[in-house]
């Protein structure tokens, strides 16, 4: 695994990139400023491996991003209403960034952090790098202090495998998530309209106007939801459709289809002009897709070009939003003596 300092925070300290390969080809680059994802190899139908992320190509531009461009976002991943929730009757104010809530962690969440090289293995599945953060008590409001491993792992199937791992001293909340934005056509001045998209999901959760949960389940079943069966991103993203109006698009939590917390498949994406193929697995119960309505051109990123409207997607594996205050969501605590886990798996081919 190669290692170089990739640049130099404010203050003086050392952020690292590393590269995973696997024996195809493929290739990540991870930096340890956000646990963040700068770039990601997949094939097209020619065996043509080229990058597939949104990023940039210095850390000024992940310091001053605004849009999680790659990185691990927590403690608690998506939107927290007016950023409060109560634990055991004790109630918690966290910061305040998305109008009046909470979103991604806060100002300065997971994405905002250098974290700590723990160590690089390589075996015959592929290369494997372990980062690590220490949430202290407090941290953009949260109780506890949280202490998160996560693995990157590049696989000899072509698969960026991401794994969770996470404790407290002090009942906490926790529901992190990864958030890169992809474009399959690998030149992000390509929009992702055509994008075939499939998500396992019946269901997904309404908003109101601050993309809150409404704490009910909606069929997707005649909505521009349904994307049981694989249809194009733009085929629906401009009806006539309230839900569609508030997020400006899809940014919106899919309820996934399952029977269990097994590691199964919850969406998949195809590109028909490259062939390139993404599956997604996960054990979580929700997925978000974003659509990438918020982006306007203002990120310059890699190699100078400009990150417009709707030319990548995230489809971020989850708990649902605003959990903490939904007594119907799946519960998002985390208890001394506990230990949490995730599997995330984004896994590439082409046809």
């Amino acid at each position: 695994m190669e290692k170089k300092i990739f640049g130099k925070l404010d203050d003086g300290t050392e952020v690292f990139l590393f590269t995973l390969k696997n024996k195809n080809g493929m290739k990540a680059e991870i930096i340890t400023y956000g646990a963040t994802v700068v770039s990601l190899t997949s094939p097209d139908r020619n065996n043509n491996y080229k990058d597939i992320v949104l990023g940039y190509d210095s850390i000024s531009g992940y310091v001053n991003d605004v849009s999680y461009f790659g990185s691990i976002v927590g403690r608690f991943g998506n939107r927290i209403a007016k950023g409060q929730f109560s634990i055991d009757g004790i109630k918690y104010q966290l910061t305040i960034n998305n109008n009046e809530n909470h979103l991604h962690g806060g100002k300065y969440g997971f994405n905002k952090k250098n974290w700590d090289f723990v160590k690089s293995v390589e075996d015959e599945n592929g290369m494997s790098l372990i980062l690590k953060y220490l949430s202290k008590d407090g941290e953009e409001g949260y109780p506890g202090n949280l202490e998160i491993y996560v693995t990157y792992s590049v696989t000899n199937n072509d698969e960026l495998k991401i794994e969770y791992s996470a404790t407290t001293d002090k009942k906490t909340i926790i529901n992190p998530t990864h958030h890169s934005y992809f474009n399959l056509t690998a030149n992000p001045n390509n929009t992702i309209l055509d994008h075939e998209l499939m998500i396992n999901a019946e269901y997904y959760t309404p908003v109101n106007s601050g993309l809150i949960p409404l704490g009910k389940l909606e069929k997707v079943e005649n909505t521009p939801f349904d994307f049981r069966s694989p249809k194009k991103i733009g085929k629906d993203i401009d009806s006539d459709f309230d839900q569609l109006k508030l997020g400006l698009g899809y940014d919106h939590n899919f309820v996934i289809n399952r029977k269990n917390n097994d590691v199964i498949k919850i969406a998949e994406v195809y590109e028909p002009t490259t062939g390139r193929f993404m599956e997604v697995f996960s054990d979580q119960p929700g997925l978000q897709f974003y659509s990438g309505n918020f982006l306007n051109g203002t990120a310059i990123g890699k190699n100078g070009i400009k990150y417009n409207y709707r030319t990548s997607f995230c489809l971020e594996a989850q708990h649902f939003p605003d959990s903490p205050n939904q007594k119907d969501f799946p519960s998002v605590f985390l208890k001394p003596g506990e230990v949490y886990k995730q599997t995330t798996i984004y896994k590439f081919s082409s046809k």
